[in-house]
């Protein structure tokens, strides 16, 4: 079930998804956000990593409304692909799904360092969960990006 409804929230999930339907959700997500909204084309936002990649899913009420992947580069965790529908934003849904996705990464010991290409636009958001930009600004499916790091 694709987010929608109302603007108020009962139940909130957060998971690391595995099941096929769960995947559709997500590709689901990315495809509205990145290739509707934002007009990444659709060879760029499903690049082939997904199989490699661990996959979060957030629900409110059961609709999926958020979403992100995380590939593991030795003791780098590399954050990809956040996402949240647009009738949800502003709801503090990206930060709870973030913070559940950093609380999973650190249970392994061998992760050092988390990594993200953000948006120019979205770069605050990320600092205020402890993420650091470096280096110049690069263009990535179109689209202002700068690294950012945080160590653990």
């Amino acid at each position: 079930m694709t987010c929608s409804g109302p603007e108020t929230m009962t139940e909130i999930a957060i998971a690391k998804i595995t099941s096929a339907e769960d995947m559709a959700e997500c590709f689901h997500i990315r495809t509205v956000v990145f290739v509707e909204e934002q007009d990444v084309s659709l060879s760029e936002e499903i690049d082939g990593l997904d199989p490699e990649a661990d996959h979060y899913l957030l629900t409110v009420d059961g609709a999926a409304c958020a979403t992100a992947r995380v590939r593991i580069l030795g003791p780098v965790a590399k954050i990809e692909r956040v996402a949240v529908m647009k009738n949800r934003r502003g709801q503090a849904l990206g930060r709870r799904l973030m913070e559940f996705v950093i609380a999973d990464i650190t249970r392994d010991s061998t992760i050092t360092t988390l990594k993200l290409g953000a948006q120019v636009q979205v770069i605050d958001f990320y600092r205020q969960l402890g993420f650091k930009s470096y280096g110049d600004e690069f263009i990535d499916a179109g689209i202002r990006h700068r690294w950012m790091e945080r160590s653990l």
